[in-house]
């Protein structure tokens, strides 16, 4: 496909016509992924708590937390959640969801790992095993009101999941007794076997009985040693339990503890899926995968007569999706690659998990708000949490995608009060991501995520995207935005973005290319092994270049040349001096055709290439008559970062240094440069931030540059324009450390886009933002 930026672009816009009905907002009909709905309620993303408030006031501990299994009071205005780091239970008032406020916690003897509320306690699952084989567990009773314990009772191994009946007289407990994965291969039989405990709940919990329901002899994998992960009850008073390393699903009548029904979970075809790992990052989901096993995890009553389950797999399986049953054990639905492809269009696709479970659909939670009867599901990986109409079991239809903090592990719906809680468990400080209950709400209007989804390619399959790094915009039409993805992925790509819509559309994708060999053909040393300084190389240079013509470059920066075709800044990577991180990557500048064919290659001069550190090249810009590009941070002896220009007449360099704002995050870190983009009369904008995120992040912000006679060497004044963390508020979720991209329309729109990491240890955020007009 060729660009052009100005003319043609009439003729992208053609092209994707017939996409844009299946693009507003919901999934296509391809690959029969259910036609949306029409509603004038959606969910949004009202706030995000942050499990480490809990430790403090404004979450400056290192100290690593987490929300996995989240419940709420009778009342929905508390909401109590498993914190298995600290060994204890989280309590959080809700009363105004947009300002949830932590309660403190309570200690309890082991790690919970699982919470369900009757009346004005909580019923908390605790392990308390020795090890894999020594199992042991107690339900700690919890008074909500005054959250103090109020009592314990013995359990028969290491509990997982806990649930209460709708009329409060029963209570069952997963007893999973799990297996040492480090044992061996990690397969079972390892005993002991697990089994369901159904707790009698009348009176006072002292007096509470308890009941053993055995589940071996039942699955046709590992008969002898039942796994069960999962239990939901419906409103006869029958739970569902899922053996997810068995593959097996089980009907429980809870008053009598007899087992009334069990079955396979069986096998589904993948069709259309990427199952590899390559290195660096391929999304292809071209591959095919017979007779997986579904191995659920999560599961949610439906009705008294269909349950749908949350295929996560574990041993040898996961079909990335979920399945509909019926109690006599029919499939009455099955999702296919729905998921998959939702979470690869709206760029939250985990590639690095091709060769695993892909988005690893997690949870599951049923629940009917008004007259409609809604399913949510989420997605561990992908860090989603998928909207279904369940009125027909049958055929569900995908209704919306909510943003989640990484790694939501449990859903709960509260439609009292219109609100859905999903708890996000993962969190590193130091890895820029914090445990999260996220608290979504059912409101009038459309959804405010995503900002940005892709069309659909000739296969059916969507564009799959991530790691947004340069953002530029088209000369003359307004609504066309370009964008480029990092090196996070092999075969870097220049997408054509259509705001005239929203969300915005990436309506067409188009590979670098070095058909010419103008890359191929860059005087490079030849390959040195054992150099300390490990300089840009033969082998380095080979590395860049691909079979299929495709290359791997680092574009952090995108401008659309004034001759036509695009000007790409890749980034270098390494630091010269520095073997630990030797230099493998030469910072360049990549001029391409509006095809993609790379036309000429620039370099910097030798004395500044011998500078290098790893933080190179961001923003490029083209003004009059030279290209303006942004060095990320300083380099080796500076105090300050560059800015090169380049005359593009004579083809020589000259530098000015840009001060950077002080480091303001409570975790330190550092700030630099990202995006530049072309305001008229010399002047410019750029983008400036930290590298925190999350509850640290204090530095995203738009300055003001007027480059018009500053002499070479010079440092520039700057002038703040804009504080980006208050538009940045709109995610009502994680600040995106990454603010990467930056351009301003032929309309005079200011737009910036994060870049989200390729969903690697980031929950795949992209948030697509019009600032409107901001004066020169």
């Amino acid at each position: 496909m060729r660009f052009r930026p100005s003319a043609a672009a009439v003729a992208i816009s053609l092209a994707i016509a017939s996409l844009v009905a299946g693009c507003g907002g919901s999934s296509s009909n391809k690959d029969n992924t259910p036609a949306p709905a029409e509603t004038a309620r959606a969910f949004n993303r009202v706030a995000s708590f942050f499990v480490c408030n809990q430790l403090g006031s404004s979450c400056e501990s290192d100290d690593e937390t987490a929300a996995e299994i989240v419940a709420a009071s009778s009342d929905g205005m508390t909401l109590i959640y498993s914190n298995s780091p600290a060994n204890s239970v989280g309590f959080v008032d809700i009363t105004d969801p947009a300002a949830p406020a932590g309660l403190g916690g309570v200690a309890l003897p082991g790690e919970p790992t699982s919470v369900a509320v009757l009346g004005g306690r909580a019923l908390v699952a605790v392990n308390t095993s020795a090890d894999f084989v020594n199992v042991a567990g107690q339900l700690v009773v919890v008074d909500i009101a005054t959250r103090s314990i109020e009592a314990t009772i013995a359990l028969a191994g290491q509990p997982d999941s806990i649930a209460v009946s709708p009329d409060g007289s029963h209570a069952a407990v997963v007893i999973e007794n799990e297996r040492d994965e480090d044992l061996g291969d990690g397969t079972p039989p390892q005993l002991p076997a697990g089994l369901v405990q159904i707790i009698d709940t009348a009176g006072a919990p002292a007096s509470w009985a308890v009941r053993d329901v055995a589940l071996t002899g039942l699955a046709d994998l590992y008969p002898t040693d039942p796994e069960p992960e999962y239990v939901d009850i419906n409103a006869d008073g029958q739970a569902v339990v899922t053996l997810q390393e068995n593959n097996h699903l089980v009907l429980i009548d809870l008053a009598s503890g007899a087992v009334t029904g069990d079955f396979s979970a069986g096998t589904a075809d993948l069709v259309g899926v990427d199952l590899t790992d390559e290195r660096p990052n391929r999304v292809a989901q071209t591959e095919t995968a017979t007779a997986v096993l579904r191995e659920p995890d999560g599961v949610s009553w439906l009705s008294t007569t269909h349950f749908a389950t949350a295929d996560e797999g574990d041993l040898n399986g996961g079909s990335r999706g979920f399945t509909i049953f019926d109690t006599a054990g029919t499939r009455v639905f099955e999702a296919g690659t729905i998921l998959e492809y939702e979470s690869a269009r709206l760029g939250h696709y985990p590639d690095r998990r091709s060769d695993a479970k892909g988005n690893e659909t997690e949870n599951a939670e049923y629940a009917q708000f008004g007259d409609d009867k809604l399913l949510f599901l989420c997605s561990e990986r992908a860090s989603l949490v998928y909207v279904f109409d369940v009125s027909d079991p049958a055929a569900p239809v995908h209704l919306q995608t909510l943003p989640a903090a990484l790694g939501p592990e449990g859903v709960l719906a509260i439609p009292s009060r219109d609100l859905v809680i999903a708890a996000s468990e993962e969190d590193a400080r130091g890895d820029a991501f914090r445990s999260a209950l996220n608290i979504y709400q059912r409101q009038d209007g459309t959804p405010r995520y995503p900002t940005l989804r892709s069309a659909d390619r000739a296969d059916g399959s969507p564009i799959p995207w991530g790691a947004l790094s340069g953002l530029a915009a088209d000369a003359s039409d307004a609504s066309r935005l370009y964008a480029v993805d990092d090196s996070f992925y092999a075969g870097n790509r220049i997408f054509s973005i259509d705001i005239g819509q929203s969300p915005a559309l990436i309506a067409a994708e188009m590979p670098i290319l070095d058909s010419a060999g103008v890359l191929a053909g860059l005087s490079v040393p030849a390959a040195a092994d054992g150099d300390a300084d490990a300089t840009f190389d033969a082998d380095d240079l080979a590395a860049m270049l691909n079979a299929d013509g495709t290359v791997n470059l680092d574009p952090e920066g995108i401008a659309v040349a004034s001759s036509g075709g695009f000007w790409i800044a890749s980034e270098g990577a390494g630091t010269v001096g520095d073997a630990s991180r030797p230099v493998t990557k030469a910072n360049l500048i990549v001029k391409t055709s509006t095809a993609g064919v790379i036309e000429q290659v620039i370099r910097l001069p030798e004395a500044v290439d011998a500078m290098q550190v790893r933080f190179g090249f961001e923003g490029i810009a083209e003004a009059d008559g030279q290209l303006v590009v942004a060095f990320q941070r300083a380099w080796t002896g500076e105090a300050n970062p560059r800015l090169g220009l380049y005359d593009l007449a004579s083809g020589t360099w000259r530098f000015v240094f840009y001060p950077l704002d002080a480091v303001a995050s409570p975790n330190g870190g550092w700030v630099g440069l990202s995006d530049i983009t072309p305001l008229g009369n010399g002047q410019f904008l750029l983008v400036e931030r930290d590298n925190q995120a999350g509850p640290d992040a204090r530095i995203k912000r738009l300055y003001r540059i007027d480059l018009s006679g500053v002499a070479d060497g010079a440092t520039v004044a700057k002038t703040q324009v804009r504080d980006l963390m208050g538009d940045l508020a709109i995610t009502a979720g994680p600040t995106p450390e990454k603010i990467e991209g930056l351009a301003r329309t032929a309309a005079g729109d200011v737009l910036v886009v994060n870049d989200n990491d390729g969903v690697n240890d980031n929950n795949g955020e992209t948030w697509l933002l019009n600032l409107g007009a901001i004066a020169n």
